[in-house]
């Protein structure tokens, strides 16, 4: 399922919400090299004429959207003269795509600010020949993006996953997409050289229907059934809502129910369709080494004795699930984390598996990477 490309791709705003899923998703292109830049390192002149001269594709990211407005003007409008100035002191040509905001449209000093940061790379494109994309977006939001920041949707999924009760405070209509979907559109418009303006369109609706999805996804999964989400911006929700949940709750305790016949208990409760999977595994095998961007999963383990790790992807913190057979203890794999599970018994080990969709060898959502950081390599954070 990887791409082949050879790319040297700057990311500015690497450590944002869009900046850290096209990150995940350019780890899965073959033959792509991802250049950060983080806010310290923007700020590093000798980093970021670096950075520019060895990029053939600068996607900028960063930016400034909250503070005082005539702050936000000069930040926004600065970074991009920034870049288009140390591309021509530089004599390079790479293909710029910018992550504007349909905010343009409107008359607040931030869309004005996106508007002529647009029309500062469109300049120099002119001037230089170059590629250059417009890349105008809708309201976008997606798994461990920044709560009472810029999107509606991690401020109500990060006080649900809490326990709080979230209050609208206008009922505007927004349109929503989730920030997978906006990093598969910057990769597509790599691949394809596309200049000019897009906009992409999400799904439309009033921030209480926003809200009436979400509290439905997570009160069902509270209650101990995995709710039906069949309606691809209610899988997206939901995996973004389970990305706020604390590690520290993740594991859910089943119901053991024992008489003289033996042990019971239930698996897994589902809305919507699934399918489960049962394995065995000897003393020290490891399964999995690999992370999903869609798929909601489940691991059980019915005999014996493991460990399951799980790792965010981009990130160094390992965090492990000590699980037995003898405690019956579900592990709810969030999207976005490589995982694995390991036999650390000395029987066989028994794991029931359940995933939220069908298997497809065709479209599998599955791409490896190894849970375990090797000690000659270090992850970005």
């Amino acid at each position: 399922m990887t791409r082949n490309s050879q790319q040297h791709i700057l990311v500015t705003g690497s450590d944002g919400l869009i900046g850290w899923h096209l990150r995940c998703w350019l780890e899965t292109c073959a033959g792509t090299h991802v250049i950060p830049c983080n806010r310290e390192q923007f700020n590093d002149d000798a980093y970021l004429s670096d950075a520019i001269e060895k990029a053939n594709v600068i996607v900028h990211l960063a930016g400034m959207n909250r503070g005082e407005e005539e702050d936000i003007v000069q930040t926004n409008i600065g970074l991009a003269q920034r870049i288009t100035e140390i591309c021509q002191q530089l004599d390079c040509r790479p293909q710029i795509i910018y992550s504007s905001s349909t905010q343009v449209d409107g008359d607040s000093r931030y869309g004005y600010s996106k508007r002529v940061a647009g029309e500062t790379f469109q300049d120099w494109a002119n001037v230089e020949d170059a590629r250059f994309l417009n890349l105008v977006l809708p309201h976008v939001f997606g798994e461990h993006g920044k709560p009472f920041y810029n999107s509606v949707v991690s401020t109500f999924a990060h006080q649900l996953a809490n326990g709080e009760t979230p209050k609208i405070i206008s009922d505007g209509q927004v349109n929503l997409l989730h920030a997978h979907d906006v990093a598969q559109i910057i990769w597509n418009s790599i691949e394809d050289g596309t200049v000019g303006e897009l906009r992409p369109h999400g799904s439309e609706m009033f921030v209480s229907e926003l809200l009436e999805r979400m509290q439905r996804l997570s009160q069902r999964y509270f209650d101990g059934v995995i709710p039906e989400a069949t309606e691809p911006i209610d899988l997206k929700l939901f995996n973004t809502f389970r990305s706020y949940i604390p590690y520290e709750k993740r594991a859910v305790d089943l119901t053991l129910h024992t008489d003289d016949r033996g042990n019971l208990f239930e698996a897994a409760r589902a809305d919507g369709q699934g399918q489960v999977f049962v394995s065995t595994s000897h003393p020290g095998i490891t399964r999995g080494q690999h992370f999903h961007f869609r798929k909601v999963e489940r691991f059980l383990v019915i005999q014996g004795k493991a460990k399951i790790r799980m790792r965010r992807v981009l990130h160094d913190d390992i965090v492990t699930y000590e699980v037995s057979g003898d405690h019956p203890q579900a592990i709810d794999i969030p999207t976005l984390h490589t995982h694995n599970i390991t036999n650390v018994g000395d029987t066989p080990l028994l794991t029931l598996f359940w995933a939220g969709e069908h298997f497809d060898p065709d479209n599998s959502d599955t791409y490896p990477m190894i849970v375990e950081i090797p000690t000659t390599q270090s992850a970005e954070a």
